[in-house]
């Protein structure tokens, strides 16, 4: 795809919007209040129109057919636009470490491969994590119906969810006494009873919503046989976070199947329970497939950007493209890259722990954008820690952050990049 020129294009309106009057990007911080937080702008040709969120509750068919008609360098233009506004030069990402933790069969074998890994295990983990400079703890529940290694079990595994949920709680808790980490867990479809329950013990949650097209469960579709992976049941999940004021990240898969009509349509449903709640804190769009085409990830990016506003955080991760992809994915609206691994397991580097980090910044550096830290909390929900974390957390974290919402600076645990 030819190099796309940021806000070259007239019919998108001014350009400096979010920039400084020498042309380049403002830097107003993550967690800084920004004008028009309600609002997104898209203006083409002379027809300038604002779309108010505040009285549509879902994307009207005109902007949907208007974000599927531009071509792709205008949408990002446009999506750079609000990003610049919203966040200014600021790119985020949490230094995590991964837990996983087996789901538990409610008829376990002894030689089934999904026995919990042990708690001292799992606590080693979180403590090299801790002392690699990581911030967050990132647990998830290993459901899958093969053991690690690919190998398939001989039938489904029906898991015993409450004794699972009692393993993650409990492995949350011992990461936030023994830890400086903060949890923020993945533990896949959620009651409201769920996130009441897990709430004390987590910065933060995710759910993907995966997709609002129910035709996607049909047969012959990816989602066919996954129950919990319906449209209906995940919005309501994500719903219930927001009652239960959990801070949550969810977000959508490009490349199973879907049309850009029904991304726009999942794309409003999550701004719709956003505007109600308030508890999003982070889109991730992201590829399900290694051949999924690059323009699409873009798009959807772009889409994402126009439709949820300047102030949501977009989120791709940065594996999943080629290097040289990430200055694209920034142009076309992502501001964090999620959560960022550090490489200690990697036998190519065992001397350079964060070398893929250091990578990551040259490429948000070269794209004029500047890379910082988060914890596991966003910024905005950080802020604002005594509504949406539990009261014996909120203290902690509003010990651990600045005006900004973003970590207080730290000794260094990075290789530093020259």
């Amino acid at each position: 795809m030819a190099p796309v020129q940021p806000n070259r294009d007239r019919r998108l309106g001014p350009a400096r919007s979010g920039r400084t009057a020498g042309g380049r990007p403002a830097d107003r911080g993550a967690g800084a209040a920004q004008p028009h937080a309600q609002r997104s702008v898209l203006c083409v040709g002379k027809d300038r129109r604002m779309i108010d969120r505040r009285r549509s509750s879902r994307i009207r068919p005109r902007l949907a057919a208007l974000l599927e008609m531009l071509p792709l360098p205008a949408l990002m233009a446009a999506s750079e636009t609000l990003t610049l506004e919203g966040h200014g030069t600021t790119v985020t990402y949490s230094p995590s470490v991964r837990l996983r933790l087996a789901s538990v069969d409610r008829d376990p074998c002894h030689c089934c491969p999904s026995t919990k890994p042990p708690r001292d295990a799992l606590l080693k983990l979180a403590r090299d994590g801790a002392a690699l400079g990581c911030r967050e703890a990132l647990l998830t529940l290993d459901g899958r119906q093969t053991a690690p290694g690919g190998i398939p079990r001989p039938a489904p595994v029906e898991f015993d969810q409450a004794t699972s949920l009692s393993h993650l709680a409990e492995m949350a808790r011992v990461v936030l006494d023994e830890t400086a980490l903060l949890p923020h867990l993945d533990p896949g479809l959620l009651t409201a009873a769920d996130y009441v329950r897990l709430r004390p013990h987590a910065a933060s949650m995710r759910i993907m919503l995966e997709s609002g097209a129910d035709r996607l469960c049909d047969p012959g579709g990816p989602h066919h046989g996954s129950p919990d992976k319906g449209p209906a049941r995940r919005l309501a999940a994500i719903r219930a976070a927001g009652r239960a004021r959990v801070p949550l990240a969810t977000g959508l898969p490009i490349g199973i199947g879907e049309t850009r009509s029904e991304r726009i349509e999942a794309l409003a449903a999550i701004r719709d329970i956003h505007r109600r709640h308030g508890h999003i804190q982070q889109v991730a769009i992201h590829d399900a497939r290694p051949d999924a085409p690059a323009e699409e990830h873009l798009w959807t990016i772009a889409a994402a950007r126009l439709i949820l506003g300047p102030q949501m955080t977009i989120q791709a991760p940065p594996d999943l493209r080629t290097p040289d992809a990430l200055g694209m994915q920034l142009r076309a609206g992502v501001n964090d890259w999620g959560s960022v691994h550090p490489d200690a397991a990697e036998p190519a580097h065992p001397e350079a722990p964060w070398a893929h980090r250091n990578l990551l910044e040259q490429r948000t550096r070269a794209a004029g954008r500047r890379l910082v830290e988060r914890l596991a909390i966003g910024p905005r929900h950080a802020l604002d820690a005594d509504k949406w974390v539990d009261p014996a957390l909120a203290p902690r974290i509003g010990r651990a952050i600045d005006a900004r919402g973003l970590p207080r600076r730290r000794r260094a645990h990075l290789v530093a990049v020259t």
